[in-house]
């Protein structure tokens, strides 16, 4: 089956009437991006919860998908008049089938984390079959060692001594941080997400690493402390969990915190200083890896 597409350009405040106006008119499906992405102009959205920032580009491109027989025009002057907007400059083009499951397996490929380990998604075959390969299906959860902050965490564990230590994997995804802890040698790990559909993600995962591990909804945790607390969130949500995160590091165990870019790194730390000696352990791509040590008392 072929889908034909429109594309145009319109100011934030418009793009989610857009959109909700394009799904009115019958599109499969509407992708909102910044039509400067890797140029000098580009805007940087990352939806961080607590932070007050637009949800859409100063100028938003929409894309929306629709079924190769639907009259693109029409349902245009539909969405128009559902909205009372004009009708904006806008480009159809033809979208040819394709086997879609196969085209984003193809976006992941084996990931080299460090010499001794890397990353394999599921559908691949390891290029190192003598290295820890975590075999992975990210599904709908985050984490696939694609990202800079996920590799970020992975490089620490990997060089970390974890022989008898207790891990937390706090934000789990997909489940790979608490899986190479596992598989690098701790001796209890445990990882907890918000999201259902994470927990899953993440426990079908261990099963194709040979790992069986606890992954659970954060308030099925109770008052347990672990050696070692790795978070792998965004800046903001780190700076207001940092009383929660502390309470599950006993003295001298040891804290680390990614999804932070270069900018926020200071404000983190700041919020972590109370309970830890923390800095920068690494930085790559724009963004760091904190690490803290918890402090006595």
């Amino acid at each position: 089956m072929a889908y034909r597409a429109v594309r145009f350009d319109t100011d934030a405040p418009s793009a989610d009437a857009w959109s909700d106006a394009l799904l009115g008119a019958g599109a499969l499906s509407v992708d909102m991006a910044d039509p400067h992405a890797g140029s000098p102009h580009e805007s940087a959205i990352y939806g961080e919860p607590g932070i007050d920032q637009p949800d859409a580009w100063p100028t938003t491109r929409l894309t929306a998908l629709f079924a190769a027989q639907v009259d693109i025009e029409r349902a245009l002057r539909e969405a128009c008049a559902s909205i009372g907007d004009t009708l904006p400059p806008h480009e159809c083009f033809e979208v040819p089938d394709q086997d879609w499951v196969r085209a984003t397996q193809s976006q992941f490929a084996p990931i080299r984390i460090t010499d001794r380990l890397w990353v394999v998604p599921s559908w691949s075959t390891a290029l190192d079959p003598h290295a820890l390969n975590l075999v992975l299906d990210p599904g709908l959860a985050f984490g696939t060692g694609s990202h800079p902050t996920t590799r970020l965490c992975l490089r620490w564990l990997a060089q970390a001594d974890l022989a008898g230590r207790s891990v937390l994997d706090y934000g789990c995804g997909s489940g790979i941080l608490a899986i190479a802890a596992a598989r690098l040698g701790a001796a209890q790990v445990i990882g907890t997400d918000i999201d259902p559909q994470a927990i899953a993600a993440a426990t079908a995962n261990s099963a194709r690493n040979d790992v069986s591990l606890a992954f659970v909804l954060p308030d099925a945790l109770g008052p347990s402390t672990f050696d070692i607390v790795v978070a792998n969130i965004l800046a903001n949500p780190l700076a207001l969990l940092a009383p929660a995160l502390a309470s599950r590091v006993p003295a001298g165990g040891d804290i680390v915190l990614s999804g932070i870019l270069d900018a926020q790194a200071e404000e983190v730390a700041a919020a972590y200083a109370p309970w830890f000696r923390i800095a920068v352990w690494q930085r790559e791509e724009g963004w760091v890896a904190l690490v803290g040590r918890r402090l006595s008392g």
